[in-house]
């Protein structure tokens, strides 16, 4: 099994190509969205420079990661498969899911470009403009410094969250050379 490790910043595009991979492969791509594994409810974290209290979806430890863990390895013993695509935030962080994975990548966007995906995103749910602005400076901004942004080292690949098909048919082209087959 190909395994593929998909990381960036909030509203990057993570999901966006996870999805058209899976689109793509089909039944022969599994999809793990790491954003399935919030804890509920979510806990809370203290902005570090306001003081302010935020739900916390920022790091690891808002995540059920055993039972994510679970899934990835029944993902990865799955034998009906070619491909399986794990992303989120944490996709590169975690070394239990670095180690496994035969490409990484880390897709990037600038974050002036993600915050207004993030306001367009969080403002449909019905949250305000002030409510997602805050949390971002607060907390998304802090985080993605701390957690996120570094991961970019452990990547094979660094692909523009603007690129749209693009990135695709590369990829794809990438992926089809080393199943040795094409689509």
């Amino acid at each position: 099994m190909f395994v593929i490790g998909i990381a960036g910043g909030t509203c990057s595009g993570k999901s966006t190509l996870a999805t058209k991979l899976k689109e793509h492969y089909g039944n022969r791509c599994i999809c793990i969205h790491m954003d399935n594994y919030y804890i509920h409810p979510s806990p809370i974290t203290i902005a570090p420079i306001s003081g302010k209290e935020y739900v916390e979806h920022n790091h690891p430890d808002a995540m059920r990661l055993d039972e994510m863990r679970t899934a990835f390895e029944e993902a990865l013993a799955d034998e009906t498969a070619q491909i399986c695509v794990i992303e989120g935030l944490f996709a590169l962080h975690l070394p239990w899911i670095r180690e496994r994975l035969d490409l990484k990548i880390f897709v990037d966007l600038a974050s002036d470009e993600r915050l207004v995906r993030r306001i367009k995103r969080f403002m449909s749910f019905g949250q305000t403009m002030d409510e997602v602005t805050d949390r971002y400076i607060d907390t998304v901004r802090f985080r993605h410094d701390e957690l996120v942004e570094p991961t970019r080292w452990h990547a094979d690949m660094v692909i523009n969250g603007t690129a749209g098909q693009t990135s695709v048919d590369i990829l794809t082209a990438y992926i089809d050379t080393r199943l040795g087959t094409s689509n």
